[in-house]
C-alpha cells in the first residue's frame, strides 16, 4: 500500500463529488428561474441516494465477484469485505474502502447528468424511484461491464479510462430517452426559455472543470506520469473544445457568448474522459477541437431539425460527446502513454477502433432501451410528468413551496397559489 497513492486518490474523490454541486450550479444557471429549486433539488437528491444505494448493494453490483460478465456478486453488501487490503484486480496500492470511494463519486454523477433530458417537467418523487432504479439497473451493471474484472466489455479489451461509456455516453443517452419519452415542455419554442443565469453557469463550469481533473487524472488510481498525462490532456482538450465551440458560434451566429464558451468547455471535459490517460496531449487537442463544434451542431442544428427537447442538452454535451470521445479514443490512444492500455489506430492497431465502437454501440442499446424501461415502470407506479398547470407555474413553487427568487412572483398569483390562510415558503 503507497501512502501517496491513497493521499491522491482520496483527494481526487473530494474533487469528483464538488463537481455534483457544479452540476447543479452549471443546470440551475441554464433553467428558467422558476425551475432553479427543483432542479438544483433534483442532483442533490441524486447525492443523497446513491450514496446510501453504493453501501448498500451499488458497489457490490458494480465490482463484486463477477456473475457471467454481467454484473458484480452482492458478496460485498453493505461493504463487507471491503476494508483495509487492497485489491490487486482493481488498485494494488491503495485500500479498497479507498477505491470504493473514488468510484462512488461517478455512480452519484453519472444519474444526475440525466437530469439535463428531463428538466422542467417532472414530479420530484417520481425522479427520486427512477434514479434508484437507473443507478442499480444501468449504472451498476455497465460499470462493471467496463471496470469490472470479468466484464465483457473489459475482457474484450475496450478503453475507457475514466468514464466515456460508463458515464457520458449512458447518461446522455438516458437523457435523450426522457427528453423523447416526457415530451416537450408547455412553452417549448416560446423566447422565455433561456439561461435565466448566465453567472451561475459560470461558477458550475469552474466548479466541473476543477473537479474533473480529480475525475481523469485520479482515474491513474495512483499519483504517476499516467496522472500527470491525464491532468495535462484534461486541461488541454477543455480549453480546446470551448475555442472549437466559439469559432463554430462565431461562423454561425456572428456572436461568441458566454454560455457558449462555457458549454463548449464541458463538452471538451467529456470528450477527453475516456481518453485522458492514453493520448499525448497533442491528441488532445484534436479530441478537443472537434468535440467543441461537433457538441455545438448536436445541441443546436441537430436538436431543432430533429425537434427532440433535451433541455439542457445532456444528450447533445454527454451522449454525442461521449460518443466521440470514445471513438477517438480507438484513433489516439498510444502505449507510449499507458503501457497498460493500447494503440489506437494512427498507432497502427485499427483493431481498437472496432473495440471501441462494439462498446459505444453496447452502452447505447443498454442504456437507451433499459432507461425507456425504467420510465415506463415509473411512470405506471406513479406517472412522471407535472400537470400543464403546474409547468407553466413553474415547479419551485408548484412542487416544492419555495422560490429561489420569491421577490419576483406577484402577489397576487402568490394568494392564487396558496390562499388566504397560508404563508408561502415558511414550510407551511
Amino acid at each position: 500500500m503507497d501512502t501517496g497513492d491513497t493521499a491522491w486518490i482520496l483527494a481526487s474523490s473530494a474533487l469528483v463529488l464538488i463537481m455534483t454541486p457544479g452540476l447543479a450550479f452549471f443546470y440551475g444557471g441554464l433553467v428558467r428561474a422558476k425551475n432553479v429549486i427543483t432542479t438544483m433539488l433534483q442532483i442533490v437528491a441524486v447525492i443523497l441516494i446513491v450514496s446510501v444505494q453504493w453501501v448498500l448493494f451499488g458497489y457490490s453490483i458494480a465490482f463484486g465477484p463477477d456473475v457471467h460478465g454481467l454484473f458484480g456478486g452482492l458478496q460485498w453488501f453493505l461493504l463487507h469485505g471491503v476494508g483495509a487490503a487492497p485489491d490487486s484486480d482493481y488498485a494494488g496500492t491503495i485500500p479498497s474502502m479507498v477505491f470504493s470511494i473514488f468510484q462512488m463519486m461517478f455512480a452519484i454523477i453519472t444519474p444526475a447528468l440525466i437530469v439535463g433530458g428531463l428538466a422542467e417537467r417532472v414530479k420530484f418523487s417520481s425522479f427520486v424511484l427512477f434514479i434508484v432504479l437507473w443507478a442499480t439497473f444501468i449504472y451498476d451493471p455497465l460499470a462493471h461491464w467496463v471496470w469490472g474484472a470479468g466484464g465483457w466489455l473489459h475482457s474484450l479489451g475496450i478503453l475507457d479510462f475514466a468514464g466515456g461509456t460508463v458515464v457520458h455516453i449512458s447518461s446522455g443517452v438516458a437523457g435523450l430517452v426522457a427528453a423523447l419519452y416526457l415530451g416537450r415542455r408547455a412553452e417549448h419554442g416560446s423566447p422565455s426559455i433561456r439561461a435565466h443565469s448566465v453567472p451561475f453557469v459560470l461558477l458550475g463550469t469552474a466548479l466541473l472543470w476543477f473537479g474533473w481533473f480529480g475525475f481523469n487524472a485520479g482515474s491513474a488510481l495512483g499519483a504517476n506520469f499516467v496522472s500527470a498525462n491525464a491532468f495535462m490532456t484534461t486541461n488541454t482538450a477543455t480549453a480546446a473544445a470551448a475555442i472549437g465551440w466559439l469559432i463554430v458560434e462565431r461562423i454561425r451566429t456572428g456572436h461568441f457568448t458566454l454560455v457558449g464558451a462555457c458549454a463548449g468547455a464541458v463538452g471538451g471535459l467529456v470528450a477527453i474522459t475516456p481518453a485522458a490517460g492514453f493520448v499525448t496531449p497533442g491528441g488532445a487537442i484534436v479530441i478537443g477541437l472537434l468535440g467543441g463544434a461537433i457538441c455545438y451542431f448536436a445541441s443546436t442544428f441537430m436538436k431543432q431539425k430533429l425537434g427532440y427537447d433535451d433541455a439542457l442538452d445532456a444528450f447533445g454535451g454527454h451522449g454525442i460527446g461521449g460518443t466521440w470521445g470514445a471513438l477517438a479514443t480507438g484513433l489516439f490512444a498510444t502505449t507510449t502513454v499507458n503501457s497498460a492500455g493500447s494503440n489506437g489506430l494512427f498507432a497502427g492497431h485499427p483493431y481498437q477502433l472496432l473495440l471501441q465502437l462494439i462498446g459505444v454501440v453496447a452502452t447505447w442499446v443498454f442504456s437507451g432501451v433499459g432507461t425507456y424501461i425504467l420510465l415506463k415502470i415509473v411512470d405506471l407506479v406513479m406517472g412522471l410528468r407535472v400537470t400543464k398547470e403546474e409547468e407553466i407555474m413553474g415547479l419551485d413553487v408548484a412542487l416544492h413551496n419555495e422560490s429561489a427568487y420569491p421577490e419576483s412572483i406577484p402577489p397576487a398569483e402568490i394568494k392564487h397559489l396558496f390562499g388566504d390562510h397560508t404563508t408561502p415558503f415558511s414550510g407551511k
